[in-house]
């Protein structure tokens, strides 16, 4: 007979470590793990059984039980419908989860890290099929998304109805991934007992925008056919006006030398002033953004018999919005500080002149006054969008009581899409300007502009920025696999997987970003109040006018754009991937206790084909390489209960994460002077990252509902991508020869005599597979209701998980040389969630925190600081509901209770502001009905 598992008791640990945070009741149909018995319908019958009555203590034990049950390391996030998500959008529940962190773009989540592994190592899949959605953000936060990060802030949490992440990897799962899988699924028929109809409304308010805004989604779906039928469509429309204003530098530096103190130019002074550390462009920022998001959910359910299944699941999310960037700044980085064309009014021309300064124990000018200063008025405007949509089909067919086939096509296409992206800057010379940073200034600066910069004469035309870019990916996808139930205890399991991607983004630019030819008389000037600093009404370029005068968008004349002025921003790639696998899955007893897991290897080819834009003796031409590489991966994953209501888990497995889009593309210079031979640029050639996982863990369900789990985990990541310089034939770059040979032509010739040809050593520094280092960590995660208080207080619990990793990494230079060992970037050393909740009858609430310690975001830093990166966030949320009835309850959201802020610095010792916006706190107050 099979081994059963012992029962399990609804314990709301794991849930906990989920998401549990801050929602209103999630529960949805558990995605139960597949129990390897003699009878696999009888086994999938057996889960789902489980019954859930709509309570957020009911979503948790779901959670849970898909925990305990499962063949590796998974933590889920349930909901019963999609009024169940409070959060801003998928990455703001996901970070509930043990190991999650995330990073924001306009005040809510984009992109997340799992276990300190960035978004370009963590790969998601929707409805089983994985998909990359792009966006595009502000240049501090990285702008569009060119890479193979996965941005969250495309959808609404309200499409969907189970989120969860896989920690360890099996030789089922499709490969690509070092930190984690994540799975999202949305709403399907077959997850609701009949006609069911949700619908929910909010009105959201902004304290810092003083703007309100709607949310409102609904669900419909019914069974068909005595049960063999079914349909659901749902959808979710937000808006969103927010303000994101505060200060930022572009870093700070001391390359560029003041030549004046005090109208002097051999003041002693002068030496400590030039050595020290000087933003380079104080200024005050203020964003305003406006989107809509729309998404769309649709499925049909067709299950004819018990032994034949068929899910056809479409997906559809649209986000369309705007953004306005304005600033005011000084100008201290190149060039900006000798300006010669002014006189000051003491009379001094020529260099700006220091009058006053201070600087502290970092050796960084945390205030400065100055004299023949240089200011500039920059008004950015953005339309920027996203279409994002998916077709799946899933199929399931039992051909006996011992085999099993399923499979599944699929096509996913996210369209980025940024047409207008202009920027107007207008200067003036021969002005006083002064910061200060020093002390509680450092996050809230006092930059004090001479009174001639609101004067509207004078200003004249320093640039104009015309940049429309966009990005598109796509994938086509079919798998199909075969169980063979072998006997009571081991069930093998096969497949193939096919999977092609495809790649490309563009962006065009003005030949040169001058001035264009404006001339900024008083009527091209607007005034904007932007409520910052001592003198907020600042005096910018008005778009209307000068569009209306010059013709901005005419694409003609001082106008004219082209991909040929940004040929390095304009490239592509393919990949397509042929995978198979076999897995043995097993359920057994050793020494009468319960054991269970999965043993299995999967193989995988890769064909990769990357093109864009590169220099051949001096000449532009487009270039296609080629690559493509094999990999073998086994993976273990052992689970054991020696003892009833602990659970042991081991995990190990062979994993690999795909080169970065921007780093495999061809966008090389090829050159030869004299005998010097030389390659720069992308490296189409770089092979994947490789790691082995090891993953140890213990699970206490101490009690009903309540649990303490402790995972251990390590990665020994063999490889590191960075920029270096080898020596090597041409033909080992995977470019193509013809670029040898007319960079050969260009130069002493090519062949014979002139000892230029493909087949000697070239000289290549390209990014390239630098050393690695070793990811290691753990997590404790407790939850626990409090039923043994008294009455009242019994009504209360808490979940919560914190979790502490640690990698270092060498970086080196070009020539190899170990320049630091630092920390990963993007690797928060800790992280931590916790939620306390109340739940009785028809009053609902619960408090919800979630911290992220600072992290790196570039190892070796710029202008001479160490490192760059940003600081340690904590966000508190809280939500309260109250049900009216069984069908009408009232809820109420406040997001971003602490008015958290975006803290980004440069140097370690120094903490030099470079960005630090607020967004302010976010309200929402709503109804929801459900039938």
């Amino acid at each position: 007979m099979a081994v059963q598992r012992s029962q399990f008791r609804p314990n709301k640990l794991v849930s906990a470590m989920l998401l549990a945070g801050f929602t209103f009741g999630f529960t949805p149909q558990l995605l139960a793990q597949q129990t390897p018995a003699s009878d696999a319908k009888a086994a999938e019958k057996d889960i789902e059984v489980i019954q859930v009555t709509g309570s957020f203590r009911d979503s948790l034990s779901n959670a849970l039980n898909q925990k305990r049950q499962a063949d590796s390391a998974v933590d889920s996030i349930l909901a019963e419908d999609i009024a169940d998500f409070p959060d801003l959008n998928l990455a703001e529940s996901l970070q509930r989860i043990p190991g999650v962190a995330i990073t924001r773009a306009a005040g809510e989540g984009r992109q997340i890290s799992v276990r300190g592994l960035g978004p370009d190592f963590t790969r998601v899949r929707i409805n089983g099929m994985e998909a990359i959605s792009t966006s595009g953000g502000t240049d501090q936060i990285g702008g569009a998304n060119r890479g193979r990060g996965f941005d969250f802030n495309t959808f609404s949490s309200d499409l969907f109805s189970s989120l969860t992440v896989r920690k360890t990897a099996s030789a089922d799962i499709e490969e690509g991934s070092l930190g984690a899988t994540v799975d999202l699924r949305a709403a399907r028929p077959f997850d609701y007992d009949g006609f069911t109809f949700a619908a929910s409304g909010q009105l959201g308010y902004n304290d810092l925008s003083e703007k309100s805004d709607p949310k409102t989604s609904f669900l419909v779906s019914n069974i068909f056919a005595d049960g063999k039928l079914g349909a659901l469509f749902s959808a979710s429309y937000s808006e969103r006006s927010l303000k994101d204003q505060g200060s930022s530098t572009v870093r700070w530096g001391n390359a560029n030398d003041f030549g004046r103190y005090k109208g002097s130019t051999t003041a002693t002074e002068l030496n400590a002033i030039n050595n020290s550390f000087r933003p380079r462009l104080p200024r005050y920022d203020s964003y305003t953004h406006e989107m809509e998001r729309l998404g769309l959910s649709a499925a049909l359910q067709y299950k004819p018999n018990d032994d034949t299944k068929f899910d056809l699941d479409v997906l559809y999310a649209n986000t369309d919005a705007t953004r306005n960037e304005i600033f005011m700044q000084g100008i201290l980085n190149a060039g900006g500080n000798r300006p010669t064309t002014a006189t000051a009014g003491n009379g001094i021309s020529g260099g700006m002149n220091v009058v006053d300064y201070f600087i502290d124990d970092t050796n960084t000018m945390t205030y400065g006054s100055f004299e023949n200063a240089t200011i500039r008025s920059e008004n950015r405007f953005d339309e920027l969008g996203t279409d994002f949509s998916q077709i799946t089909l899933h199929g399931s067919h039992h051909l006996n009581d011992n085999w099993k086939l399923d499979g599944m096509i699929g096509t996913t296409t996210s369209k980025f899409d940024n047409p207008v992206q202009t920027t107007l800057v207008m200067e003036k010379t021969g002005t006083t300007f002064s910061y200060d940073y020093r002390g509680a200034a450092r996050d809230n600066p006092i930059l004090t502009f001479g009174n001639s910069v609101f004067d509207p004469t004078g200003w004249t035309s320093n640039s104009v920025r015309l940049r429309p870019l966009g990005a598109e990916n796509g994938f086509d996808t079919a798998e199909l696999n075969l169980a063979w139930t072998l006997n009571d205890y081991i069930t093998l399991k096969s497949g193939v997987h096919y999977k092609k991607f495809s790649f490309e983004t563009y962006e065009a630019r003005r030949l040169t970003e001058n001035g264009a030819g404006i001339v900024y008389t008083p009527d091209m000037i607007a005034t904007y109040n932007s409520g910052l600093g001592p003198n907020p009404n600042w005096l910018i370029p008005d778009f209307a006018a000068i569009d209306a005068k010059y013709g901005l968008y005419s694409n003609t004349g001082a106008f004219l754009v082209s991909k040929d002025f940004r040929r390095p921003d304009n490239y592509s790639a393919e990949e397509t991937t042929n995978g198979a696998y076999l897995m043995a899955s097993f359920n057994t007893e050793v020494k009468d206790a319960p054991l269970w897991g999965n043993a299995g290897v999967r193989h995988v080819k890769t064909d990769q084909s990357s093109t864009a834009f590169a220099t051949v003796g001096g000449a532009a031409q487009q270039l296609t390489a080629e690559h493509d590489y094999n990999e073998v991966l086994p993976s273990l994953n052992l689970n054991y209960e020696p003892f009833e209501d602990v659970v042991l888990r081991f995990g190990f497995a062979e994993v690999m994460a795909r080169a970065g889009l921007g780093s495999i593309r061809p966008d090389v210079s090829v050159s030869v002077s004299g005998g010097s031979r030389s390659v720069s640029g992308g490296n189409p050639q770089l092979e994947p990252t490789k790691a082995k996982t090891y993953d140890l863990g213990l699970e206490f369900y101490f009690s009903d509902e309540a649990m303490l789990g402790l995972a251990l985990f390590q990665k020994d990541i063999d490889s590191h991508v960075q920029s270096l310089r080898e020596t090597k034939p041409f033909t080992a770059t995977g470019l193509p020869i013809q670029a040898a040979i007319d960079a050969c032509t260009a130069g002493p010739g090519y062949g014979g005599n002139s000892g230029c040809d493909e087949n000697v050593d070239w000289q290549i520094t390209t990014p390239l597979n630098g050393p690695g280092g070793d990811l290691k960590g753990f997590e404790v995660s407790f939850q626990m209701p409090f039923t043994a208080l008294p009455e009242f207080w019994n009504r209360f619990g808490f979940i919560g998980n914190y979790t502490d990793v640690k990698a270092e990494m060498d970086y080196i230079n070009v020539a190899g040389v170990v320049q630091a060992t630092r920390d990963l970037q993007g690797l928060s050393r800790s992280t931590t969630a916790a939620t306390l909740y109340y739940e009785h009858e028809k009053l609902n609430a619960r408090v919800s925190m979630a911290k992220r310690d600072r992290y790196l975001t570039t190892a070796i830093g710029r202008d001479g600081n160490d490192m760059e990166g940003t600081n340690a966030t904590t966000n508190i949320d809280a939500s309260v509901s109250y049900a009216f009835t069984d069908q009408w309850k009232l809820t109420f959201e406040a997001l971003n209770l602490t008015d958290e802020v975006d803290d980004q610095w440069v140097d370690d010792a120094g903490n030099r502001l470079t960005y630090y916006h607020e967004t302010g706190r976010q309200y929402y107050l709503g109804v929801q009905y459900k039938y």
